[in-house]
Order: C-alpha cells, then structure tokens, then sequence
C-alpha cells in the first residue's frame, strides 16, 4: 500500500534529516503496528494550495493508495483570501477523486493575528470540504504541537523532531481507520 502526503514544510521535514519528517516517522510508526505501508514524502517548504495543484500529478503516482492532503499553512501566513485555497483544495481534491485516490483532509487553524472573520473563514474550509466530499477530516495538523517551544524549531512555527513525533502519534489513529477504510491498487 502506498500513501502519499502531499503538503507543505510541515510534512516535507523543513529543516530536519529526511527519516525525521513527518512522512518517514508516520511510516516507521505505522509498520511497527502491522501496517504494510510505503508513505512517500510529497512535501514542497513555502508549498500553498495553488502550488500544491499544479503539481499535482506529477506528485501523486498513480499507483498511491490514498493521500494525505497538508496543504494551507502557507496560504494563512500570507493572509491570502481563504477564496483561493478553497478553490485550489476542492480541485485538488475533486482531480484526486477522478483517479479514484481517496483523499484524508488534514486541516490548518489561522493564526490569531490574522483576525476573527478570517480565521473562521480560513478554518471552515477544511470543514466544508470534507463534508462537501465525504472526505474523513483530520482537523488540526500541528495539534499538540503549535505554539508549544520544545516541539518546535526556533523559527517558532516548524516542528522539530520531537515535535514530528508527537504530531505521529495524535494523528496516527486517524490514518489508520483511513487506512482501514482504503482498497488495495
């Protein structure tokens, strides 16, 4: 089984050796309980939405069992207007469906600076998008691990190898009923 997390530097490892990204952790934790599974690392660092759809194909084989979509981080920390990586994610996610490649959502929460109208809205795309595609939603990528300074690098907003970690293991039962729920290709 092949699982693809298509995503930004949260996933790509920004920063970290490749077998601590996000991506070589989640597979190591995922064997270790019986899931023969190969998660290839299609993280691009300062990737937004609209980056993440125009490669798209060439990042996601056709051979993927299932993808995990990280994709908004970026679009938030420019302040782009939600509009856009709304669009950008339901194409994504909508191509993805063409190929019969189920997709698990995992959501971004904005940035407090950024204001109340643009927080609900940024944040109610990943909600709206995966009830709108009968999609399992996975909602805060870095839950646990935001703003917490031993879990992150010193830029304050990358994970740092035991913050990858911790993100693993919250969001590792997830993937697994994800898993559970993918056919083999």
């Amino acid at each position: 089984m092949v699982l693809v997390v298509l995503g930004d530097s949260l996933s790509a490892g920004y920063n970290l050796p490749g077998d601590k990204a996000f991506p070589a952790v989640l597979e190591k934790a995922l064997r270790v309980r019986g899931h023969p599974v190969k998660v290839v690392n299609a993280g691009v660092s300062g990737d937004t939405t609209t980056g993440g759809l125009e490669r798209l194909d060439w990042s996601v084989p056709d051979n993927a069992s299932g993808v995990i979509v990280e994709l908004g981080a970026n679009d938030m920390l420019r302040g782009i207007d939600p509009a856009i990586p709304r669009a950008a994610l339901d194409k994504i996610i909508s191509r993805l469906k063409q190929r019969n490649i189920p997709v698990l959502l995992a959501g971004m929460r904005a940035a407090p600076n950024l204001g109340g109208r643009y927080s609900e809205d940024f944040e109610g795309i990943y909600q709206d998008l995966a009830k709108r595609h009968g999609l399992m939603l996975y909602p805060f990528f870095l839950d646990g691990v935001a703003g917490d300074r031993n879990l992150l690098l010193p830029d304050g907003m990358h994970p740092n190898p035991v913050g990858v970690q911790q993100m693993v293991s919250k969001i590792l039962p997830t993937v697994e009923q994800f898993l559970a729920s993918l056919q083999p290709r």
